[in-house]
């Protein structure tokens, strides 16, 4: 039994949003009970606590588009590069990078990638990986790393044919590998999708065998209408728009994410409200790559599932959520805009997707949850409750907040020491690795 207070408690239940000088009661990685801290404590008094000191208790946060294998970019010079468009960005860094990325690197940047959603409260991730140097093993090299950390993952390798048709093979037969091994042996930490990359990627021949190998029960994950290029290239091939290309394919539907969507018109947001297909909104990276404003908040008004990700630009879930605030309101040129669909996205949409594939109803604090908890040392200046807790984390909180993580009951992190590893030491590693792949892009 572990407790975790004394703070204010924002739970994301309906019942009761806000609670003050509460506290959580975990048990077998799940809630068993929110309530005065008081009461908890004379309730279950040999119960181990994790201390809020005041601060704020909620729900982990879920990232919804990541990148782990960008995790080895930062720093990162690459001789040449000098890009003038988002396909020479895709090109000349992050297909490049991919073509290098060795088995071991792919699991160093995993294990850094998760280190910090760990720092940042982020404890279900939604990746998106390709490391066409070594396809076959690379998501078990992810999962490795999962395991080892204590995250909730749902894993992809991004299927094209950019580097030629038996690699495009190569990443079917990942993917379907490893949902087949996270549906018989991940229990509720581990799920996989059909990953792709975009359409002007893949020709009609890959979809086919990625529909033919896709498991039951598991959808796919894919980079839809990005950029421009992605829209004008499927309408002068397929002489049609990318979601209905999509959807001819079977693509579309309640398992499958769509990550981006900015090159979409009304009609095709009709048909993935029509469909229920999960989109993914990734403002810093689209606005990083200067591929433009997806028409998001339409998206919201017509009901479509839409979620939150970083598209891993960032790791902190805190920080794409005030940019997505700002963006939309710079945008549309609307100073009420995204006040209460980027909270709906960050809070209610991701935990709806993360639904989909996790048996574990994730997203709030209460009786039967999954005991994902973070804990930030954000003590408010002014009122805070239920009605404006969004804003106090908008305008008050940041990824770096976080003091204590809790992943399926688990202490990942506590007093902002990570639990799992040695972090100077994996660090290092990583360091490494990094230097490693340098060298070998640049020769």
């Amino acid at each position: 039994m572990l407790l975790i207070g004394s703070g204010r408690v924002l739970t994301r239940d309906a019942d009761c949003p806000f609670l003050e000088g509460g506290g959580v009661a975990v048990e077998g990685g799940l809630i068993v009970q929110v309530g005065r801290w008081e009461e908890l404590r004379k309730k279950y008094p040999q119960a181990d606590v994790l201390d809020a000191r005041g601060g704020v208790i909620m729900p982990g946060l879920i990232n919804a588009h990541e990148h782990i294998y960008s995790a080895m970019a930062r720093g990162l010079s690459i001789r040449g590069y000098h890009p003038q468009g988002f396909l020479d960005i895709l090109d000349g860094m992050w297909w490049n990078i991919d073509r290098h990325l060795t088995l071991e690197q792919t699991h160093l940047s995993a294990l850094t990638t998760m280190m910090d959603c760990v720092k940042f409260g982020v404890t279900t991730i939604f990746d998106h990986h390709a490391s066409f140097f070594q396809v076959p093993d690379s998501l078990f090299a992810i999962e490795e790393a999962g395991r080892t950390v204590g995250l909730r993952r749902c894993l992809c390798y991004e299927i094209s044919d950019r580097d030629g048709a038996e690699k495009a093979k190569q990443a079917v037969l990942e993917n379907e590998r490893y949902i087949r091994y996270a549906q018989r042996e991940g229990g509720d930490m581990a799920a996989g999708m059909m990953g792709m990359h975009a359409s002007f990627t893949i020709s009609d021949q890959t979809m086919a065998l990625a529909a033919e190998h896709l498991p039951e029960g598991a959808g796919y994950h894919i980079h839809v209408a990005e950029g421009a290029y992605d829209l004008e290239h499927c309408q002068k091939t397929y002489g049609k728009r990318l979601v209905h290309r999509l959807n001819d394919l079977g693509i579309l539907g309640p398992q499958t994410l769509a990550a981006h969507c900015i090159y979409i018109d009304e009609e095709e947001m009709d048909l993935l409200k029509a469909t229920d297909t999960m989109v993914v909104h990734n403002p810093e990276s689209n606005m990083g790559n200067a591929c433009g404003c997806p028409p998001t908040m339409a998206l919201c008004h017509k009901g479509v599932l839409v979620g939150l990700g970083t598209d891993g630009y960032t790791h902190d879930m805190t920080e794409s959520y005030k940019m997505a605030n700002l963006l939309h309101k710079h945008h549309l040129q609307d100073p009420n805009a995204a006040w209460s669909e980027v909270p709906e996205m960050l809070f209610t949409g991701n935990a709806r997707i993360a639904g989909r594939y996790f048996k574990t109803p994730l997203g709030a604090l209460k009786p039967g949850y999954g005991a994902d908890v973070i804990v930030t040392d954000y003590i408010p200046n002014t009122p805070m409750d239920g009605s404006n807790a969004n804003s106090h984390i908008l305008f008050g909180m940041m990824g770096r907040s976080v003091i204590h993580t809790v992943c399926a009951g688990k202490v990942l992190m506590k007093d902002r020491v990570l639990t799992f590893c040695d972090e100077e030491e994996v660090t290092a590693r990583v360091r490494q690795g990094a230097a490693e792949l340098a060298r070998s892009i640049n020769g």
